[in-house]
Parts: structure tokens; sequence; C-alpha cells
């Protein structure tokens, strides 16, 4: 009997035990699960466009464009600006003045975190996902893993470039036992970009695939993946990239990247605009057009949002061209920053008519106020991202300013081409240089430049860091033609890194360049220090919370 009533009081215990817990874990009233969002294609859409989004991010709590390093740190740039204290962070990069305190990188380095924290929550999400409606086909459900994939890797390739290795993150963290990640290998990070490019590739349609309608224009593509395969394995074969002890051998890296841009090459998605049309890159009506294999998506907005919380990615505009406009007055009312250089302009041959597409030369009886217009003694303008070509899509002039809403708009629509196909092409002709196989390069290298009605290569000479190169060799040409071509479209610095970083030769390079510059540009720079100046420091900010698990870059 006694037994009996301590199994019924047990059983009583477990009972109400058992009850406590649902009761614990009952969902509240008015909570929507992830569960209950996934209902639709259009819910598995909206995730994957919410991907894209952090591409845009130029503002935060401080700008933070990538152009700031790809330009401005290399020789292609000056910071431009009010004066030398406008923007000190940018000053820094300049001048090798940068620490871990650094807002921009604290920005850029979040930014791009945000990016693959949403890639890795779709993937998760979207990946178990069957029978949603009608439209929830395989070849959709392959269509939207393909550009998360493609995003991951994307934001992953940002990141590596800059840091060097980064924390290696391809699940969602949702325990604070998982929250301090160490710092991966380079070679690590570099392993899971082409994985994830290569899923990309296997499964994105092309371009021009009946899967895209006109509204998914500028979304990733088959095309858009075998060019980043390419320029992956590019930077990896590279010297400095290689310095770091990658499992893959350069040769083959340079064999990878060519088989994936003769892909991209015989496509038949993307060619060149014609003879007199290189200026077509840059308008808003060419935008996504058909030398475009890439680029972040903007619109035109009617209304400026400083200080309203565009970090949380309040506006759909860029803030671009507002950052690089004259401040003069002369193309609109802009902030000045990211002047080009005379070491620049000199480079480009007689006739390039690149130069004029590139480089604003503003003129001094049209500028309202001349003094502020001059930047260490440089009042050089980028035109490619300062100036509209076309009318905005309500009919205004787009030229200097966004039409009616000029006087108060931070934001402007021009698209941010991140890979065009004439790239893809001198990637191309790269790889097949590596490859020692000086003829395909430059086959490759003319194409470039017959668009725009120049020589083939051996027939013309060029300035490089103020001396005349009267008989280039192949590589030198090559280079030359990325920097002319791709001029004030924020690659030139990392190309710099990989070409010459190892071994201490971008100092040389770097320091035959300052000696171009003016005397009051020279009166700031600091000593490039090899084998610290070539990346940048982790901010401090993810030091602090990740204390045990993550190191600092050398010398920083």
């Amino acid at each position: 009997m006694k037994k009996n009533i301590k199994l019924f009081i047990l059983a009583v215990c477990a009972l109400s035990m058992n009850s406590c817990k649902e009761y614990l874990t009952e969902i509240e009233p008015d909570t929507t699960l992830l569960s209950d969002f996934f209902v639709s294609t259009d819910a598995a859409v909206q995730t994957v466009t919410g991907c894209y989004v952090p591409l845009m991010w130029e503002y935060g709590y401080t700008y933070f464009p990538e152009w700031f390093i790809g330009d401005i740190a290399s020789d292609d740039a000056l910071k431009g600006g009010g004066s030398t204290g406008d923007m000190a962070d940018a000053y820094d990069f300049e001048n090798w003045r940068t620490t871990n305190q650094n807002s921009l990188l604290l920005s850029i380095y979040r930014a791009n975190f945000q990016g693959i924290g949403r890639c890795n929550m779709a993937l998760q999400s979207i990946e178990p996902l069957e029978d949603l409606d009608d439209l929830w086909t395989q070849e959709m459900k392959d269509r939207l893993l393909g550009e998360v994939y493609f995003l991951r890797g994307y934001y992953y390739f940002r990141l590596v470039r800059i840091f060097a290795g980064v924390p290696l993150v391809t699940k969602v963290i949702d325990n604070d036992s998982e929250w301090g990640q160490p710092r991966a290998s380079v070679n690590d990070v570099f392993s899971q970009i082409l994985s994830d490019f290569a899923k990309a590739e296997e499964l994105l349609p092309v371009k021009n695939s009946m899967l895209f309608s006109a509204k998914d224009m500028g979304r990733a593509t088959k095309g858009a993946a075998q060019a980043m395969l390419l320029k992956t394995n590019l930077y990896m074969a590279s010297p400095y990239w290689q310095s770091y002890g990658l499992d893959k051998s350069q040769a083959a890296c340079y064999s990878d990247a060519a088989d994936w841009g003769k892909m991209v090459i015989e496509s038949d998605q993307y060619s060149l605009f014609p003879n007199g049309q290189y200026g077509n890159n840059f308008t808003i009506s060419d935008e996504n057009g058909m030398e475009s294999v890439f680029e972040i998506q903007y619109a035109n907005v009617g209304w400026g949002d400083y200080g309203n919380g565009s970090h949380l990615g309040f506006s759909a505009g860029a803030f671009t061209q507002q950052l690089v406009r004259s401040r003069s007055g002369q193309i609109g009312a802009g902030w000045g920053f990211n002047h080009p250089t005379q070491n620049l302009y000199d480079e480009f041959e007689e006739g390039d008519i690149r130069r004029e597409e590139a480089i604003l030369v503003p003129d001094e009886d049209k500028m309202e106020t001349p003094a502020v217009e001059y930047y260490c003694g440089n009042k050089y303008l980028n035109n490619k991202t300062g100036m509209y070509r076309d009318t905005l899509p309500d009919g205004s002039n787009g030229v200097g300013g966004w039409g009616s809403v000029l006087s108060h708009a931070t934001r402007g629509p021009l698209n941010n081409r991140q890979i065009r196909y004439s790239d893809v092409l001198l990637m191309y002709a790269e790889a097949k240089l590596g490859m020692n196989d000086e003829e395909t390069a430059k086959e490759y290298i003319n194409l470039v430049r017959d668009r725009v009605g120049l020589g083939e290569v051996g027939t013309y000479g060029f300035k490089v860091n103020g001396t005349m190169i009267s008989n280039p060799t192949v590589e030198q040409c090559l280079r030359h033609e990325r920097r002319v071509e791709l001029a004030m479209e924020g690659h030139r610095w990392f190309d710099l890194v990989r070409w010459y970083g190892a071994n201490g030769g971008l100092k040389t390079f770097m320091e035959a360049y300052q000696a171009t510059e003016t005397q009051e540009a020279q009166s700031h720079i600091q000593t490039f220090v090899a084998g610290k100046h070539e990346i940048f420091p982790i901010p401090q900010e993810e030091l602090q919370l990740n204390p045990t698990a993550m190191e600092q870059n050398p010398g920083y």
C-alpha cells in the first residue's frame, strides 16, 4: 500500500513537471515563426533580396564606400574633401596612418558580416522548403540558393582582401557558446570563397535566362559566379596571397582562372560597348547592359537621409555621387572627395578617350569658390561616378544633381559597376600571361584597346610613376591597361597588393608614386611599412568582443 502511494505521488509529480514544461514552452500569442513566413515563393525571394542589401550600404555611423580603400589608398586618388581633416579616417588610408580605431574599417567589417549573416539565415531557411505554391519550382529554388552562395562568397572576398583571415561562419549562430569565433587562415577563407562561388555557378542561370524577368536585372548570374571564380583564382595566384601558404599552387590557380574566364567569354552573354561608346558603362540608361557582369543596384530617391539611421538601410540611393562631386558648384553640390591624381592622369596615352571619362578637370572660370576645389594642390574630380551622362528616370537633366531635389538630396541612382566585361577580358589575359601564353594575353589586351581606338601591344609607350616606358613588356602593358580601363572604379589598390605586395615590392612602388605628388601632399605621408600596410587592421571593437579567439594583424 505504501509502495502504491509512493508510485502515485511520483506519477503526479511527473505529470506536474510535464505540464509545467509544456506551459513554459508554449508559444506566446501573436508570435511569428520562420515557418509562418516561408509559405510562398515571394517570401523566399524577399529573403534573398535582403541578402543583397548590405552591398549597397555606404553610410553607417560614417561614410564607408569600398573605394575609400580601392582608390584613395592607391596611386589613383587623393582623399579630397574640404581639408586634410575632413573625413580623417580616409586621410589615414591615404597616408599610412591607419590604426585599429578607424571607423571606416569598422563599418566595412560589420556591413560585410551582416551580409554573411543574412546569407546564412537564407540558406538555412530556403534549403528545406518544398512545394510552397505554383511558382515554387526546382529551378526557382536553385536560382535563389545560387544567389545566396554567390553573395556569401562575395562578402568574404571583400573581407579577405582588406583584412586577410577573418572568422569563417557558414551557419546561423544561435547560442552563446558559438559566439566567439576564431580568425580562420587566409587559405581557409579563400577555400570557402571558391566553394561558395562554385556552388553558385552550378545553380545559377545565365544572364539572359527566362528565369530572370526585367525586374530581376542585377541579380547574381552564372556569368557573375564564373567571373568571381576567375578573379578569386587570379588573386590566389599572386605572389602576395601565395605568401600566406595557400594549399593551391600558383600554377593551378592560373590554370583554373583561365578556364573560368574562358567560360564567361564563350557564354555569348556579354560584349563590349562599341568604339566611341566607352562612356555608356557609366550611364543610367545602360545599367545592367551588355558589358555588365555584376553591379550593385541603386535607385533614384527624392529625399535626403543624412542622420536618419541610414546604417539600417534607410534609403535605396548611393552616397558616392554626393561624396565625389565638386565642392565649388561646377557640377552640383558635392563634397569633393576622391580626387584623381596627376600620376593617374599622366599614365593615359595621348588620344585615350578614357582619360576624359575618368577624370574631370574643372574650369577655373566656372568655379564658384576655387579655393574649396583644391586638395593638396589637386583639383581633378572623379568623372565616372560624379557625373550623369544621360537623364534621370524622371526625365530631368541628371548632370550635376538630382533634378529638382538637388538642394537636399544626399543619395544618387547610379549603379556601382563591380564587374565589367572588359575587366573579365583583362583578367583572362593576365591568367594566360601567368601560364606563359603571351600571344593570347596580347589578343585580349588588344580587344580592350581596340574598343577605344588605340594601337596593339608593342606599338605604344606610357608613363609609370612619371617615367616613360617606351618598350614595355606584355606584363607592363597588362598592368597599364587595367589601370586606365578601370581607373577610379575601386580596383587599383587591390591590384597593386597582388602585383607588388610580396617581399616589400609595394613599398618601393608606392614610394616611387609618392615622389610624383605635390610637396603639400608629400608632407602628410608617413613611411610605408612592408609586411604591415598591404592589409588593414582588424577593428579594435571587434577584437574586444572576441578577445580570446582573435589576434591583430602584424604591426598594428
